[in-house]
């Protein structure tokens, strides 16, 4: 489908513009506008998208749509959450958060394995079909060693091979080049502290 990419730079505050906070109150990315309809969350645009052009769905029955809302939720409420925390506690706050620090490592760590076991037999999440399941935890599972450390990978060889198959895809890479079309700040220096965590650093 054809698209424009609109960069936002999370680091300068772009995501809390008034145009930006119009299009999602939450001030996160990403959102989509389709033809006059706004679509914000990553989730509900996988599900906004594979509706309207009907692929990469699991199947028309009852049973597959439940796993796939089932799996597509487990992605979103825990992957997500669990992975954004452990990233903040391992890399950003303040020191002396060690109660924190194990506390998301060990969820995070939990949910991945989880996906890990998932994909011991079968290629993909939901089986042998490619869907928007797998496109949800491949955006998170991109940052596992920046999640869960340098040696992450090293203990979920099943989650590694599918990670890999579907880094390879066309699709996937033109996905991750996306972040050499724009310019963005770079540096996490006290301005881009303020920003991204006001609670830590006062204005």
């Amino acid at each position: 489908m054809p698209y424009e990419a609109v960069p936002i730079d999370t680091r300068t505050g772009e995501q809390f513009s008034a145009a930006f906070s119009a299009l999602n109150p939450n001030c996160k990315v990403p959102v989509i506008v389709d033809e006059g309809v706004r679509v914000f969350d990553s989730a509900a645009i996988l599900l906004y998208l594979s509706e309207k052009t009907g692929q990469f769905l699991a199947g028309d029955s009852a049973h597959a749509r439940s796993e796939l809302l089932s799996w597509l939720m487990f992605v979103a409420s825990g992957i997500g959450p669990y992975s954004g925390q452990a990233v903040h506690f391992r890399h950003y706050a303040p020191p002396g958060s060690q109660y924190a620090f194990d506390r998301y490592q060990y969820e995070a760590r939990r949910h991945y394995s989880i996906l890990n076991t998932q994909l011991a037999s079968r290629p993909f999440l939901l089986g042998e079909m490619y869907t928007i399941v797998d496109m949800a935890a491949w955006g998170w599972a991109r940052a596992v060693p920046f999640v869960l450390g340098d040696t992450a990978w090293s203990t979920m060889p099943h989650l590694k091979r599918w990670f890999d198959t579907i880094s390879a895809r066309p699709a996937a890479i033109r996905a991750n080049a996306l972040k050499d079309r724009f310019t963005f700040k770079t540096e996490m220096d006290e301005e881009a502290r303020r920003i991204m965590f006001p609670h830590i650093v006062k204005p």
